[in-house]
């Protein structure tokens, strides 16, 4: 269902024009809050519940009175580290997997993810701040990085306010203990600060000029080969999807495309996000992006019946290195670990990516007489009897069985989250409504160790400040932060050294492109 709009002082709803695609907007709303002496005017536009990072058309707002910002307010908030509360209060257990799995959505979310006196303590105590202020920012001062990014807002009623936007990561620390979102996402640096946009003569001039490169996988595309579960339910085996197609994508932004700043975040529930940060990949257009994302499909089509996976021969380097990395996965998480051919119906489809009709029926007349035959035995029959076909074409029978590895095990993608500039996305160290889970970031250097059904809950974190207490002979006075007295500081630490870096690396463009001014300046 469409979010509902609410205005509260302004009874006259008129639409808007989308600032990039001259559409008129559905609704727009203002929402004034009169205990704030900076009253800004906020827009409220429709979206669709539950969907991330969603394209919406681009509303207008009013001016905004301009607030002096001072430097010490920049890093005003070293008690604070928190993420955001949920508009729901029933979480409905899916019951269609097959061994009804431990998943995420069963833990955490009765227990504070909808309580907003829980929620506020988050954000007060825990949500890194100052951190994400760095990672936006890219700088340890306030620049137009930080200060022309869209924050978007869903609020407890379901409105969607767009075009929010903070000098310092203290202003959104307020606006969101003011506001209490469900969600909030983080957009585009655009070409001036979006609340001004309504004071620009030509609306041209605002327009999207800078975001992180970013991709969704999410283990919903993958319900057509996994067998564990399915929907929103996961669990550790299903979620080795996920860390597959971390290691395929990571490695071919690094090695193919020379990035370094890549930030793989959990989404809270069934999938993962990665932000590109490098300053290359900030500013690229959307063509550019449509380029990559086209790179990394391979699994297209529909999930339902069908090859899905059409590559040419010989192989691209990308895929043949991918099918390296991949095929130690598919003997032991897709065989083993899923058995995705047990039934005769799965069987079927594994013969049907098989290329000679004589090998597949009599594949079909041993699985048949076999029931239940496992899926590792299964793969082993091909070979086993296509050495004694007749006339058998050896080279099509090793191109269709490595379609069959990729089709099982290669990273699928939601790759319109990836192609253009202006797509909103969840911010890391958010709390999912469904589960009650951070956005946690995940460190690929101990990616097969991370278990999303170990990522601590909201209401784990508040009890774990509260039983915290200090070791025995400690007694060097230091005074910790309430994040390091919990399971989320291993997290946080993560995320504060990939913003070191990348600060770093920012640094060092800015003093090399000085350099190389100061040089073409002398004669």
């Amino acid at each position: 269902m469409p979010h509902s709009v609410v205005s509260q002082d302004s009874p006259d709803l008129m639409p808007d024009m989308d600032a990039t695609t001259n559409e008129p907007n559905p609704v727009e709303g203002l929402n004034r809050e009169s205990q704030e002496s900076d009253a800004v005017d906020q827009d409220m536009t429709m979206a669709e519940a539950g969907i991330e990072g969603q394209d919406i058309p681009a509303p207008e707002s009013t001016p905004v009175v301009k607030q002096e910002i001072k430097l010490e307010d920049l890093f005003a908030d070293y008690e604070s580290d928190e993420e955001f509360p949920s508009s729901h209060v029933n979480a409905v257990k899916d019951e269609s997997s097959p061994e009804a799995p431990p998943s995420p959505e069963s833990n955490g979310f009765a227990l504070g993810a909808s309580d907003q006196d829980v929620m506020r303590e988050f954000y007060k105590r825990l949500f890194p701040w100052r951190n994400l202020f760095q990672w936006l920012n890219h700088s340890p001062t306030p620049t137009n990085d930080f200060g022309h990014r869209e924050f978007a807002f869903t609020l407890q009623n379901d409105a969607y306010l767009r075009y929010q936007s903070f000098a310092t990561s203290d202003l959104l620390r307020k606006d969101v203990l003011r506001l209490m979102p469900s969600r909030f996402e983080i957009g585009p640096v655009y070409s001036t600060n979006p609340r001004d946009r309504k004071t620009l003569v030509k609306s041209s001039a605002f327009k999207p000029i800078a975001k992180e490169l970013c991709f969704d996988i999410d283990l919903t595309d993958y319900d057509d080969i996994r067998t564990c579960c399915d929907k929103a339910n996961i669990c550790i085996k299903c979620w080795q999807f996920i860390t597959m197609a971390v290691k395929v994508v990571d490695v071919a932004l690094r090695e193919d495309f020379g990035f370094k700043h890549i930030l793989w975040v959990y989404s809270g529930r069934r999938g993962a996000h990665a932000w590109v940060c490098d300053k290359k990949a900030r500013q690229m257009d959307d063509q550019k992006r449509r380029a990559i994302a086209g790179y990394l499909e391979v699994i297209k089509g529909g999930a339902q019946g069908g090859k899905r996976v059409n590559v040419k021969r010989p192989l691209h380097p990308h895929v043949a290195r991918s099918l390296d990395i991949l095929k130690q996965h598919f003997q032991s998480d897709i065989l083993e670990n899923q058995d995705p051919w047990e039934s005769d119906e799965q069987f079927d489809r594994l013969l049907q990516l098989l290329p000679d009709k004589s090998l597949n029926e009599s594949l079909r007349k041993k699985w048949s007489s076999v029931p239940g035959r496992a899926s590792k035995s299964k793969w082993a029959d091909i070979d086993a009897l296509a050495k004694t076909s007749k006339g058998l074409d050896t080279k099509a029978l090793l191109e269709a069985k490595q379609d069959v590895v990729l089709e099982y095990t290669y990273p699928r993608l939601d790759i319109e989250v990836s192609k253009k500039l202006n797509h909103l996305l969840k911010s890391p160290f958010v709390v999912h409504p469904k589960t009650g889970r951070v956005c946690v970031p995940i460190d690929t250097r101990k990616l097969e160790a991370f278990d999303p059904l170990e990522v601590p809950t909201v209401t784990e974190l508040l009890e774990e400040i509260d039983q915290w207490s200090a070791p025995e002979g400690d007694s060097d006075g230091k005074k910790l932060q309430d994040w390091e007295k919990t399971s989320l500081r291993p997290y946080i630490e993560y995320f504060r050294s990939f913003c070191l870096s990348l600060m770093k690396d920012e640094k060092g463009v800015s003093i090399k492109r000085e350099r190389d001014v100061g040089d073409a300046m002398e004669f």
